[in-house]
Order: structure tokens, then C-alpha cells, then sequence
């Protein structure tokens, strides 16, 4: 058994997330039956929530709810969600045709919320790595055998968490490009972190190597687009989800009372945990 190929491999220019919560009547045997027939190709990560893993008997203690965390003036909300799809590709086309495969075929087992549309940013045709804002994202990012062993469970499964980030753009560009850097903690010119960076910088609220123990995660966020406005689709994946919460309760102020800086212009909206099973070419391993 082995890791979803798409948890490893580095985003694709464009993606597709949806959720979606399972249908009243339908029993465990329906549901086991939808979910072997997915195939977890490089295309393709699956996610089930905690609900879900329990009603097909499957032990995962390190799996849980994802906790509502309050701060000050400030919500972290939880809408878990049953099965979590994430859809990649180099065109957007074959995104939107292969979503309407998937969604048609788990139809009689699942009811999903309208899809995110997510997808790579630069400011030039060779920097497509940065949030709408334009600071580049995942500088911190562990790669190789650290990544690895951030990203994966000894089986090698993986937990996700995913927050849909709402950002206030028109309010972001009132700060000046000094108050934006201290916000963030880099400048945006060089990306080059900040000695005098304030404590409410983003990148001090969740330097991994400055938590007991180090809070290490694989993140896969892009930015979305969509009618109801913009911002970034927050995707990490852990070997446990011990680390991601750490780092989610810094950033809302629970243990210094200091609140991150990106809650000055953005807000999560939803947020959820999921298990991403090991696959065996490419069918997921549920176990027993």
C-alpha cells in the first residue's frame, strides 16, 4: 500500500473541491461499495470525514470533528462534511467533465455542495505560487523525506485539514505595502522574512519548528474564485491532525491572546477533517 499520489506531487495549475455528506437511508454497505469504485489516481485525492469512517467500521482514532476554536473577535468555524474530492489537472476542462462523472456516480449515495474552483496565481508567467494577495504561499513548505514524513501515517494514509478562506481583498489593499509586509512577515518584493517582524505576523503565529513538539504540515492551498468572492482554499495534510490544530489555535490567539494578522483581512468560512486512505494501484484501502 502507498500514499495518494496526488498528497506528494506538487499542486497542478488548476482544481476542483468538493464535499458532500451522505444520504439519509443509505447503509454501509452502499457506501463502501460507491467509494471502492474511486480511483485515487494522480488526479484524484479522497477524504472521508469522521462520521463516515466510523458508519463503515473503520478505526481511526487519530480522526476527529474538526473543533469550532474561538478568539478574539473571531470564529473558526466547523462544517465537517462526510467525503471531501479534490481534483486536479493542467486544463480546467477535464476537471469540470471529470467532477460531473464522479458527482453522477455517487449521486445515489452522497449529496455534494456546489464545487470551489481553485487555481495557481503569479504575478508573471513563471511565479504561480502566490495567495490573491500576492505574497508567495508555502515558502516553509517541507519537501522530500521531511515532507514525507510530515504528510503520512506509518500506513501510508494521511489526515486533511481544508478551510475555505474568505479574503476581504478591497480592505487588504487599504494598509500600506509596509503594514501588509508586518501583517504577513515577509516582503512581498523578495519574499525575504522580516527580522522585526511583529508578533502578530503571520509567519511567526506558525513557525512549525517554534511549537513543543514541532508542528510540521504538507501544505496544497490555492487560491478560488467565485461569485461569492475570493480567497484561499487552506489544504494541509499530516500524519496526525494534532499539528494543523496547533498551529490554527496560535493563530486565533487561545494560548497568548495575540491574534494572527491574517484575521484582519480574511475569515475561514468552513472547515473540515478528513482521512485520505493508503491505495493499492490505484483503489482506495479502506480496511476492515
Amino acid at each position: 500500500m502507498t500514499v495518494q499520489p496526488g498528497i506528494l506531487d506538487e499542486p497542478r495549475p488548476f482544481a476542483r473541491y468538493l464535499t458532500g455528506r451522505l444520504r439519509l437511508g443509505v447503509d454501509a454497505a452502499a457506501a463502501r461499495a460507491a467509494l471502492d469504485r474511486l480511483a485515487s489516481d494522480g488526479g484524484l485525492v479522497v477524504g472521508l470525514g469522521p462520521g463516515r469512517t466510523r458508519f463503515l467500521g473503520l478505526e481511526r482514532p487519530l480522526l476527529r470533528p474538526v473543533p469550532a476554536i474561538s478568539g478574539v473577535d473571531l470564529e473558526v468555524p466547523s462544517t465537517q462534511a462526510d467525503v471531501w474530492l479534490w481534483l486536479r489537472d493542467v486544463e480546467p476542462g477535464p476537471i469540470v467533465m471529470r467532477s460531473r462523472a464522479l458527482t453522477t456516480a455517487l449521486a445515489d449515495v452522497f449529496e455534494f455542495d456546489t464545487p470551489v474552483d481553485g487555481f495557481k496565481y503569479g504575478e508573471t508567467e513563471s511565479d504561480l505560487g502566490r495567495d490573491l494577495i500576492g505574497y508567495e504561499d508555502g515558502t516553509e513548505n517541507p519537501t522530500g523525506e521531511e515532507a514525507v514524513a510530515a504528510a503520512l501515517a506509518e500506513d501510508g494514509s494521511s489526515y486533511v485539514a481544508v478551510q475555505l478562506w474568505k479574503h476581504d481583498l478591497a480592505h487588504f489593499a487599504t494598509f500600506s505595502t509596509e503594514e501588509q509586509d508586518h501583517m504577513i512577515g515577509r516582503r512581498r518584493s523578495d519574499n525575504v522574512e522580516l527580522d522585526d517582524a511583529p508578533a502578530y505576523a503571520h509567519v511567526k503565529r506558525t513557525a512549525q519548528e517554534s511549537f513543543e513538539p514541532e508542528a510540521w504540515i504538507l501544505r496544497r492551498s490555492l487560491p478560488w474564485a467565485g461569485p461569492d468572492g475570493e480567497g484561499l482554499m487552506f489544504v494541509a495534510f499530516g500524519k496526525s491532525l494534532d499539528a494543523y490544530e496547533a498551529q490554527m489555535r496560535r493563530m486565533a490567539g487561545e494560548d497568548d491572546g495575540i491574534v494572527d494578522a491574517c484575521f484582519r483581512f480574511s475569515r475561514p468560512r468552513t472547515g473540515g477533517y478528513f482521512w485520505c486512505a493508503p491505495v493499492e494501484g490505484e483503489r482506495l484501502q479502506l480496511g476492515s
